[in-house]
């Protein structure tokens, strides 16, 4: 199985600083390093069986920092968003990796932040978002989707 970041569940590029994915497996971590990672956002909860017990140690050991915000796939909070937030302008100078499970939260979170904190347009914010799923429900409320709440979430070439 590769290990390179291209092989991480949803990995996508979304500029030169900043990466997201599903998540990477322990072998995984240093393919992040080698692209320049020097920082990383867990959105994912640490009781889920895909997560990795030990990835705070692993990203200490390959001199990445970790910031982990745990979000309940079925309840995120704008507690949760402002704390994202925080650590997009904490560590927008280096090069970033957020992940979560499925890379569901992540471009939830990123879709609101690109437009509410960089001002992009709707199209241009949600696009990571868009090509790995359609998220109905709580997430649809929560990036602001009020057509979609009364739809189920729909992902992008396979269901998770």
């Amino acid at each position: 199985m590769s290990t390179g970041p291209d092989a991480i569940l949803n990995f996508r590029r979304i500029d030169a600083q900043l990466t997201t994915s599903g998540q990477p497996t322990a072998d995984q971590f240093a393919a992040l390093a080698a692209l320049g990672v020097r920082h990383v956002v867990n959105l994912g909860m640490s009781d889920h069986p895909r997560a990795v017990a030990e990835e705070p140690t692993i990203l200490d050991a390959l001199g990445i920092g970790y910031t982990h915000i745990p979000v309940p796939f079925d309840a995120p909070e704008e507690a949760h968003y402002q704390t994202f937030r925080q650590a997009m302008v904490a560590h927008g100078g280096t090069p970033l990796h957020v992940h979560c499970i499925v890379n569901a939260r992540v471009t939830a979170f990123l879709t609101r932040y690109r437009r509410e904190e960089l001002g992009m347009d709707d199209a241009a914010a949600r696009a990571p978002m868009d090509s790995v799923w359609q998220p109905g429900g709580v997430w649809a409320e929560f990036v602001g989707d009020t057509e979609a709440v009364a739809r189920a979430h729909r992902f992008a070439g396979r269901d998770y």
